[in-house]
This record gives C-alpha cells, sequence and structure tokens, in this order.
C-alpha cells in the first residue's frame, strides 16, 4: 500500500498532471506536494484548497444522503444510503482542479488536490484514478 510520496508520483503519472498534494483539510496543511502549484506556492494552496474542501464537506446539502434502493444480499433484504461527498471537482478556464476525500481510520479529514492542464488531461480518467489512489493510500 502506498505512502504519500509514492501515490503523489503516480497522481503526476496522470495526463495533464500539473501539481499534486495531499492535505489535511481541518489545518489546511500541505502532508506532501509534488509539481507546481497555481499560486507558486504549495502551502498557500494547501490552504485555499482546504478551506473548498471543508465547505464541501460540512454543508448539510452535500452531506445528505438519499436512500438507495433495497438489494437482495444472501436471501436478506438491505436498504443503503448514498456516499458522503466523494471529490469536488472545479473548472477553469486553464485546467480542472480535483479534490478527492481520503477515508481514513482515524478522523479522514485528508484529501488528494490533482491540478489539471485543461488541454492535455483527461478529467474522467484522473477521477476515477484519484479514487483508486484514495483508496490504496497509508497515512502513518
Amino acid at each position: 500500500m502506498p505512502g504519500i510520496d509514492e501515490c503523489l508520483l503516480d497522481a503526476m503519472r496522470l495526463p495533464g498532471a500539473r501539481g499534486a498534494a495531499v492535505v489535511d483539510w481541518t489545518s489546511g496543511l500541505a502532508l506532501g506536494t509534488i509539481g507546481d502549484s497555481p499560486n507558486g506556492d504549495h502551502e498557500a494552496t494547501a490552504a485555499e484548497t482546504a478551506e473548498v474542501a471543508r465547505m464541501a464537506a460540512e454543508q448539510p446539502a452535500f452531506a445528505l444522503e438519499l436512500p438507495q434502493p433495497p438489494t437482495a444480499v444472501g436471501g436478506t433484504d438491505i436498504t443503503g444510503t448514498g456516499s458522503p461527498v466523494e471529490d469536488v471537482i472545479v473548472t477553469t478556464r486553464a485546467g480542472y482542479h480535483i479534490l478527492r476525500f481520503v477515508e481514513t481510520d482515524f478522523d479522514s479529514s485528508v484529501f488528494l488536490h490533482l491540478w489539471l492542464d485543461r488541454a492535455e488531461g483527461n478529467l474522467a480518467l484522473a477521477r476515477i484514478r484519484l479514487g483508486e489512489m484514495a483508496e490504496r493510500l497509508v497515512l502513518a
């Protein structure tokens, strides 16, 4: 299972990746960074994106989960609920910013931030791969 450095290296292998970070959205601190930063300062970018992540994660409108239809599993009907906020995507004229929340055993206040070039990046692929990275990421 990859740690922060390996995860960031994987993120930079995505087509159009300009920069990436692992950020604690409670404190706004970057736990790891790689590549470029949109404003030239990884720490300032971490604080700014943490504010966006915090707003999305803490808003009741986004926290509401819709009931899913009952599913038969092993002969038992189970009524599940939808997932909480998985990611936030911000689109600019020049690029995409994907904030992918990472579920952890402790407080789950970490997200991956990927900055993609709009002309070279593939938003759908990046979103799928970030989800996979978030599931494998080990925070020690």
